[in-house]
């Protein structure tokens, strides 16, 4: 007798062909996903650094140069070529003495044209005025005139009446003289009046001539003293620096030929970092080695404008700890305090910074394996950072450049 057989159920065959295969891929990729990322590194290319409790000096360290206190730009006052060269540049200069000489024939023959039209002006006023004076002068003489004719005619009219009243000279004779008294009385008023007032615009007209001849005077003056400026001198003593003029170089007005510093004292002059702009203030202080000797500064400006990630500072050395030895143009290695000494957990500078910013590292185990852990730091100087939280004293920190493994989490160190 023949066994009847089952057919077996081809869905169950075809799920079990297909899922098994899946699951095994589901699984590695679960691994994959869940399994930390590791790299296995030589201890000889890491950078590895301990955490320490020290003294935190919380200062900036830049290079400054020495400049003198005060430095006077030179400049061309008249445009020209250069005629005469009368210093050389390095030397000591007195105030005042010639420097150079330029030659501009058109700016010389219109001082000339000019100095003489002044000239012809103040003469020509002068004239004036001696015509107004000899005008004044005939006025006088009439007046005196007119004043002893009315003497005269006063003098007889009073001898008249006393004649005609004893009956001595005829009416009519004593009425002519009567009207020339009166005459003469109203003539002299009249002529006063006009003479004292006409004497008032006179003397407003001379005042008037004598500030307009005071003026072209002084224009005249400025006229001969800017005749001066084809020479340049020097406006302070002192160092004369950057002068190297050549015979027959052109200038324009107001152009620089050199410097005078005026050896009065030095200062530092930086350029800093802008991540420090906030953080320097003047009266801020330092020091500064010069020759193996160390020296207190003090800053005294900052110029806040920023060029090119840097901004300028200005420092003086205080006058009790003044060198001796130093010159213009000195490169010195300058520290400002920028707080006093505190003690802090702290981790050398490193590479490490940025790759991450400071917001993790890589701390060793034990066990020669590295792990990924956050930080906080604080401030920092040239040599270390501050560390506020995350890292205990004694442990060991990845310090060299993370940029080459900033994705993984474990570093086995071998």
């Amino acid at each position: 007798m023949d066994k009847q057989l089952k057919v077996k159920n081809k869905t169950t065959k075809k799920m079990l062909l297909w899922g098994i295969p899946t699951f095994l891929v589901l699984g590695v990729m679960i691994m994959n996903l869940t399994r930390k990322k590791q790299v296995n590194l030589s201890k000889d290319t890491l950078g590895i650094r301990e955490v320490f409790k020290g003294d935190f000096e919380d200062v900036v360290l830049f290079n400054s140069t020495v400049e003198p206190k005060k430095t006077v730009l030179l400049n061309v006052i008249q445009g020209g070529s250069v005629s005469e060269i009368f210093v050389e540049s390095g030397q000591m200069i007195q105030k005042g003495t010639p420097l150079l000489k330029v030659y501009n024939p058109n700016a010389a023959l219109n001082y000339l044209t000019q100095e003489t039209a002044i000239v012809e002006q103040v003469n020509n006023l002068r004239n004036i005025r001696v015509t107004i004076k000899n005008q004044q002068l005939n006025l006088d003489q009439q007046l005196l005139s007119i004043a002893n004719d009315f003497r005269n005619a006063k003098r007889q009219y009073t001898l008249d009446s006393t004649l005609y009243s004893k009956e001595v000279v005829a009416k009519n004779e004593y009425h002519k003289s009567m009207q020339e008294y009166r005459f003469q009385k109203e003539r002299s008023g009249v002529i006063k009046k006009s003479v004292s007032e006409e004497k008032k615009s006179r003397d407003v007209q001379l005042s008037r001539i004598d500030i307009s001849i005071g003026n072209m005077q002084k224009s005249l003056e400025l006229l001969r003293k800017n005749k001066e400026n084809f020479v340049v001198k020097a406006p302070v003593d002192g160092l004369l620096s950057s002068f190297n003029p050549l015979l027959g170089e052109s200038y324009t007005q107001g152009q620089p030929i050199g410097k005078m510093d005026v050896l009065d004292g030095y200062k530092l002059v930086a350029k800093v970092d802008e991540y420090y702009i906030s953080k320097l203030n003047e009266g801020i202080q330092g020091r500064v080695s010069v020759n193996g000797s160390n020296f207190d500064i003090q800053l005294s400006k900052v110029l806040s404008e920023v060029v090119n990630g840097q901004f300028q500072v200005e420092l003086l050395f205080k006058k009790e700890s003044l060198p001796k030895s130093i010159k213009r143009g000195m490169s010195l290695k300058t520290k400002v305090f920028l707080s006093n000494d505190t003690k802090a957990l702290l981790i050398s500078k490193g590479q490490f910074y940025q790759s991450t910013n400071g917001a993790w590292v890589f701390v060793v185990n034990t066990d020669s394996k590295a792990v990924k852990r956050k930080i906080v730091i604080g401030r920092e100087n040239p040599f270390y950072y501050e560390i506020l939280d995350g890292l205990e004293e004694g442990e060991k920190v990845i310090t060299s450049s993370y940029d080459d493994f900033k994705k993984v989490d474990e570093i086995h160190i071998q």
